[in-house]
């Protein structure tokens, strides 16, 4: 919850330029029992959404995204689930590691045909 009150947090730094932005959206229901949702959007294009339920194993999981202009503009955005099996965002903004090298993707293969062979080393 935390890290979600941050996320919104930033998105509305982000959009601190336009302060003439109007809320077009504010939609919020909340069961009592641990489901809710809600959906949030501005005039000047930021918007978040996110739809909570009880977890299996008593946490509370959640599901849902963001999304803001930039000023070069392109559009932000960020889709996520947070569940028992943890926090899992989903953005072409978030870094990603480098390409493995060809090399390894031949030795890779070396090593799948020497397997398939039957070749086998000592440690």
């Amino acid at each position: 919850m935390k890290l979600t009150l941050l996320i919104c947090l930033v998105v509305v730094a982000a959009a601190a330029p336009d302060k003439n932005a109007q809320t077009v959206l504010d939609e919020r229901s909340d069961s009592g029992d641990g489901n809710f949702h809600y959906n949030f959007q501005t005039s000047n294009g930021i918007s978040s959404q996110k739809i909570g339920n009880p977890g299996s194993e008593g946490q509370s999981n959640f599901q849902g995204s963001f999304r803001f202009n930039l000023p070069d503009g392109n559009v932000a955005e960020l889709t996520y689930v947070a569940n028992e099996y943890g926090y899992q965002p989903v953005s072409n903004l978030l870094p990603t590691p480098h390409p493995l090298p060809d090399h390894v993707y031949e030795l890779l293969r070396i090593a799948e045909e020497q397997r398939r062979k039957g070749i086998t080393f000592d440690k």
